[in-house]
């Protein structure tokens, strides 16, 4: 895990170094343990370290392979071991144990193709001296990130977008994906970023930039499809199938040349995954698996309670932060700055702490349960798909048990479907609830919501529109960003491409039963977890105490929005300010992320 970076002059005269340095040395926090460079004819690359795999110098980045290839790489491929093997049947010699000459090799005997054959997350651009290109690749679902700006005299890239501003100037707002955002709150399901002429590298994509015609080509290498043999499958196959490919991608996550823990909110999928791993970790090291969790301050969203019990059930190592006031306030500008974007809720600080924890841990490595609710049906708002799914006699028994094993009720049940079904009805709401000027709010581009809607008709479609493009892109960009600031590596189980692709394909009435969410996982799992965990109703995860710290913060969030010069020109302000103490919290959050995301950056409109 790492940090990259590389400049292309498109006139072909060399980069210097000064000019690498100062896109490589503000990702320090990416990869602390040591950096490098690589000069080519009109290109460099960058690269800051994170060791996790060959901590010795053999490591090191970026590295070249037969005298034809230079790479530079972010991410963790965890099938390397067995590649490796492979390759080294082929003929292929290696001086390392890292993954990183594993891709090297596998780019020289499979080409672009090689991607195809990893199961990890990554981002990486190889300079390949026979086709006088670069190849630039992403993971399938994009849990390592990738930017670049392409204009006239250079194409420069970098692992966060802070990397593309260290140019200098005046950075300016994206208006089209900060209009979306502020009306729909949604962003991420495009190339586009926050910021003008700054561009996301698509996830599941690979490409080539050219050193001959200065051209970027980028195509699609993978798409995320049903598997028609597990459509048929009972429930006692999927529960048993789920169980094998789930202990399977823990057990390749574990490898590690350094100290692996968890991060235990104390939910269902962190709970699945510490129980899993903290067995295996202990096996293979006699040593207890340590695990770091965020208890909120307002008891409504306490999960401490859950996380003790399986801290105590699993026999891990347990340390607890609780973020009050000043600590949120205090952590305010170095989040907005580490997340680099505007961010929806102030739930991204317990991420934060978390992460921090670690780190004063020695804990370089943390396996997360992110993706869970995505691939196994885990959000109350899927229950509108899912009623289309079912026979038209059997829906009002459904919405009574889904009322019934929720927190949803009878009336919610209901409205979900209503609301997530009909995108003129969203598009009316939204649009009534926006302090936007008109002007902008007609340049707002709606399609991403009228898409969701019709996927929410078809819950196959769903799945795959919410995990490819609508919900997991943000949420992974936020871990990302929130791990690595402390100089720590995330692993997500449930993103195994083997596991997605498997539980989005077995029958719906699996994932969603009786009312319950994720009821395969559920009863997979039913012998490793406590019975109060696998059969919990509710659902938080890292929730923060955001009653307490909003209204403790009003002042500043108040005299910030009054303030703000991105406000001024995008909102009715005088509107906005007279209506802001009665909006609900999240609107209020919404229009302060964005002025103090402005002014941080001091972008312009």
């Amino acid at each position: 895990m790492c940090g990259i970076s590389g400049i292309v002059k498109k006139s072909g005269a060399p980069v210097a170094p000064v000019e690498i340095e100062a896109i490589t040395d503000p990702i320090v926090h990416r990869g602390p343990d040591g950096h490098g460079y690589h000069f080519g004819h009109g290109f460099a690359f960058g690269h800051r370290r994170l060791s996790i795999i060959d901590l010795s110098d053999l490591g090191r980045q970026p590295m070249g392979y037969r005298g034809r290839y230079w790479i530079t790489y972010n991410g963790e491929i965890y099938n390397y071991v067995e590649l490796r093997a492979e390759l080294v049947c082929l003929g292929h010699q290696f001086c390392s144990g890292t993954d990183t000459e594993v891709i090297l090799a596998a780019y020289d005997e499979w080409g672009p193709d090689c991607v195809g054959r990893f199961n990890g997350m990554w981002a990486f651009a190889l300079y390949d001296e026979r086709r006088h290109a670069i190849f630039l690749a992403r993971d399938r679902f994009g849990v390592k990130p990738l930017y670049y700006a392409d204009s006239a005299d250079a194409f420069v890239f970098g692992s966060e977008i802070k990397q593309l501003l260290a140019g200098g100037g005046t950075p300016r707002a994206n208006r089209g994906a900060v209009i979306e955002a502020m009306i729909t709150s949604l962003d991420g399901h495009t190339e586009d970023t926050y910021f003008e002429g700054v561009k996301c590298f698509p996830r599941s994509h690979r490409g080539y930039f050219d050193l001959g015609t200065n051209r970027l080509t980028i195509t699609r290498y993978y798409e995320l499809s049903l598997r028609q043999e597990c459509g048929s499958l009972s429930l006692e196959d999927s529960t048993r199938q789920l169980r094998s490919l789930f202990e399977d991608a823990v057990r390749l996550r574990l490898r590690s040349d350094v100290r692996v823990g968890t991060c235990l909110s104390g939910g269902l999928d962190s709970s699945v995954t510490s129980g899993v791993a903290s067995r295996m970790y202990h096996e293979a090291t006699h040593e207890r698996f340590i695990g770091i969790h965020a208890r909120s301050i307002d008891a409504e969203s306490d999960e401490s309670r859950y996380a003790r019990l399986a801290a105590e059930h699993f026999g891990i190592e347990l340390h607890t932060v609780a973020p009050g006031t000043g600590a949120f306030l205090e952590t305010m500008s170095d989040l907005v700055r580490t997340q680099e974007e505007p961010f929806g809720s102030p739930s991204m600080f317990m991420g934060w702490h978390v992460f921090r924890e670690a780190q004063a841990r020695g804990c370089k490595v943390m396996l997360n349960g992110q993706g869970g609710d995505e691939v196994l049906l885990g959000y109350e708002r899927y229950f509108a798909a899912f009623l289309t799914a079912v026979r038209p006699t059997l829906v009002l028994r459904e919405m009574r048990a889904q009322a019934r094993n929720s927190r949803l009720s009878l009336r919610e049940v209901l409205l979900y479907r209503l609301y997530f079904t009909h995108a003129w009805l969203r598009i009316r709401r939204l649009k009534a609830r926006s302090f936007l000027q008109p002007r902008w709010q007609q340049q707002c581009d709606f399609s991403a919501l009228r898409e969701s809607a019709r996927a929410f008709r078809d819950l196959d479609r769903l799945q795959i529109h919410e995990i490819d493009t609508l919900q997991l892109p943000h949420l992974l960009r936020y871990e990302d960003r929130n791990s690595m600031r402390h100089s720590i590596e995330t692993r997500l189980p449930f993103l195994d491409y083997r596991l997605v692709e498997f539980c989005i394909s077995i029958p719906a009435a699996h994932k969603i039963h009786d009312g319950w969410t994720k009821y395969v996982l559920r009863r997979a799992m039913e012998d490793v977890l406590p019975a109060e965990i696998a059969w919990r109703r509710d659902k938080l995860g890292f929730q923060a105490p955001e009653r307490t710290w909003l209204t403790d913060a009003r002042h500043l969030m108040r005299r910030t929005v009054a303030g703000s010069p991105i406000l001024g020109e995008l909102t009715d302000r005088a509107r906005l300010v007279e209506h802001y103490d009665r909006l609900p919290l999240a609107e209020r959050w919404r229009y302060f992320m964005l002025a103090i995301w402005a002014q941080e950056f001091g972008v312009s409109w």
